[in-house]
């Protein structure tokens, strides 16, 4: 089967030519490729120049891997979704994974596979990305583009892979039961099944995978919702997961040493309708990172756990800078934010861009990247620093289709 390749005359993150971006409201109709977004006058451009549906991963999934990013793509989604205000599907039509070259804007696609499949897990160690169809974990190669088979799981034990380990000898991930699966297919909103599964206060299993010889490891296993499993980016040892649920009734975020079985709280709540959450690692795992406020929906934070010393650093923002995601730069030295509607827990009059922060003390100074009026927040942009630290990277449905684009960090001259 022939591989997909689009080459753009364009080099991302190496050369442009400043003098031909138009100056333009972001969003407000068809874009081009590439412009000046005309209220914070930085440069945008499209990274997934294909036809059809193009997301991003989640926020806290790294997708780079020798200088280019792994996407997930599908055919153009229904018109009439798009009029609903519909967001991408998990399960659209013939989704595959596809990586973009972040220098010539190459793009090239990964699996041809006719079932849906699920995983954003990119390991630079292995150079491979790994997903999941049904019950069967595959790997392919994003240089040789060959596919191998990893595991495949047992008719007792159906669990869900989410991430791989920082020396790519480990795949980890939660096992729900069959009454929880239940509850999804019958409530497909998350607005409906939210709050019946975590008070089911149904089992679950966190699981390791060895990548090598397939052997299944059962680490942990609670009544508590586990969720939003990750591995260390720097200790191949350490796990984190959450207890999911309605954010002021949870002690959210935990590790697990795999080794050990070591359980640790990272943050316990202080006060009534304190909520934390959307946690990650930063690059270099020395820290975990998480949306804090103090109370829910009134005092704003990001605040940094210590994971070596246990100390806690926190960072204010105001009601408009908060962001339904955070991330960290891959130095440290810098933080993002997706932003936020009117219509979620800020409440933020004007919170719909593309955050830049920088830590000065006990806050952060932000500056406006992108303006995402245009945007419809039902889809969550997601934001990623590039691999070089010169580009935010997010995703967006401004133009009628889910797209992926990046800002640049540094302010245009027009």
């Amino acid at each position: 089967m022939k591989t997909l390749i689009i080459i753009v005359g364009l080099f991302f993150l190496s050369f442009h030519d400043a003098k031909a971006q138009p100056v333009l409201q972001t969003g407000q109709g068809s874009m081009p490729n590439e412009w000046i977004d005309a209220d914070t006058h930085h440069k945008v451009i499209k990274l997934t120049r294909r036809e059809g549906s193009n997301m991003s991963f989640y926020f806290h999934n790294d997708p780079f891997v020798d200088g280019k990013m792994v996407f997930y793509g599908s055919d153009k989604q229904n018109s009439d979704n798009i009029k609903k205000q519909e967001t991408y599907n998990n399960n659209a039509r013939n989704k595959q994974l596809y990586d973009v070259d972040l220098k010539v804007l190459k793009i090239e696609q990964l699996t041809y596979r006719p079932d849906p499949m699920q995983g954003e897990i990119v390991s630079p160690k292995l150079n491979e990305v790994f997903y999941q169809v049904k019950d069967t974990v595959f790997a392919t190669n994003i240089s040789t583009k060959k596919e191998r088979r990893i595991f495949v799981f047992p008719l007792d034990f159906r669990g869900g892979i989410t991430t791989v380990n920082a020396d790519g000898t480990l795949l980890g991930g939660a096992r729900a039961e069959d009454a929880e699966k239940k509850i999804f297919k019958n409530n497909p909103s998350k607005s409906d099944y939210f709050n019946k599964i975590f008070e089911a206060k149904l089992r679950r299993t966190l699981f390791t995978i060895n990548i090598t010889t397939g052997k299944l490891d059962k680490i942990f296993s609670d009544t508590a919702w586990l969720n939003h499993v990750q591995f260390s980016p720097a200790d191949p040892d350490l796990l984190m997961f959450c207890h999911e649920g309605p954010w002021h009734k949870v002690d959210r975020i935990w590790t697990i040493n795999i080794k050990s079985k070591k359980v640790t709280k990272v943050h316990t709540r202080t006060m009534n309708m304190e909520i934390a959450g959307h946690e990650w690692f930063s690059h270099d795992g020395k820290y975990i990172y998480f949306d804090l406020q103090q109370p829910r929906g009134v005092t704003f934070f990001v605040c940094g756990y210590n994971i070596a010393t246990g100390k806690e650093k926190k960072y204010s923002l105001t009601r408009n800078e908060w962001s339904v995601h955070f991330t960290s730069s891959p130095d440290g030295k810098l933080f993002a934010g997706d932003g936020g509607a009117p219509n979620a827990v800020a409440k933020a009059p004007d919170g719909k861009w593309i955050y830049l922060f920088t830590p000065e003390g006990d806050h952060f100074k932000s500056e406006k990247l992108v303006n995402m009026i245009n945007h419809n927040y039902r889809l969550e942009p997601n934001v990623h620093f590039s691999p070089d630290e010169e580009w935010i990277i997010f995703r967006a449905n401004f133009e009628g289709v889910e797209d992926v684009y990046a800002v640049e960090i540094k302010k245009s001259e027009k």
